[in-house]
């Protein structure tokens, strides 16, 4: 969604222009509170949101030049209404803009919330999978052929062998995907959208969270990121945004986005 206090779209209806802190973590529950009246009992909800900090005329309730806390603020509020809080992954900028702060550093992270409806839920892990690090496939190959020299009474096995396969060929080549993700942030590629996140961003998020012609919707569409990506990836979509321009561009975007074809994960074709 828009955050809080940084940009003005110039909509009635927009949000993030609100007097407080409180009015803006308000109007979001009650739309994510729509969000999961019509999300399906097994989905999940993956929330970009990024803090802000208390500026001159803001109605904080705390004081200028403070970090307001606004993600945790709204994970909570979230939490407290109904939602499962199952995750925070931080998206970290390589590329992060610079600041012309001196007496802090610089911002370069986002949060990503994992949120669900129901305490079980789809999310596909193996889609989503990262390659084990070449030192940790070489320290394993040593932990298996220390455990085989101890079954054959040559020395003594270290503790980490007696957990692992019986052989080379058995050792895991993937692992579980961690929850700090470094994307580079977008350039803005003529779409006229000033608040665009990366379409690497997302993918991790569509692809464990939905099934191969799944349905995916964005309350906040914005200039199609992630319609985009969903027919890159085999997904449906839904978009909801208000400014009718955004739409425009977000069609033209997506029209011209081709469908690639979807591995998927190792239960799938």
């Amino acid at each position: 969604p828009p955050y809080y206090g940084l940009r003005d779209y110039g909509l009635d209806a927009q949000i993030g222009r609100e007097d407080t802190p409180e009015q803006y973590i308000d109007r979001l529950v009650e739309v994510f509170r729509e969000l999961r009246r019509v999300l399906k009992d097994d989905g999940t909800f993956w929330l970009n949101i990024a803090d802000t900090y208390c500026g001159t005329g803001m109605k904080a309730g705390c004081k200028q030049k403070d970090l307001i806390g606004i993600p945790w603020l709204l994970a909570f509020a979230l939490r407290a209404d109904g939602w499962y809080l199952r995750s925070d992954i931080i998206w970290q900028k390589p590329n992060c803009l610079p600041e012309a702060v001196k007496d802090r550093p610089t911002k370069s992270y986002e949060h990503i919330f994992l949120l669900s409806k129901s305490p079980h839920y789809y999310y596909d892990a193996a889609a989503i999978s990262e390659p084990v690090a070449q030192v940790t496939v070489e320290r394993n190959k040593r932990a298996v052929s220390d455990r085989t020299k101890y079954a054959k009474g040559v020395g003594g096995a270290k503790p980490q062998a007696l957990f692992l396969p019986r052989s080379h060929s058995e050792l895991p080549t993937k692992r579980n995907k961690r929850d700090v993700w470094s994307v580079s942030t977008n350039s803005h590629r003529g779409y006229g959208h000033f608040a665009m996140y990366p379409e690497r961003l997302i993918e991790p998020c569509i692809l464990a969270g939905s099934p191969e012609q799944g349905l995916v919707l964005d309350p906040f569409f914005g200039s199609g990121t992630t319609g985009a990506v969903c027919k890159r990836l085999s997904r449906r979509y839904l978009g909801i945004e208000l400014n009718p321009e955004y739409c425009e561009t977000a069609k033209t975007r997506i029209q011209q986005t081709k469908e690639e074809l979807y591995l998927g994960s190792k239960n799938q074709p």
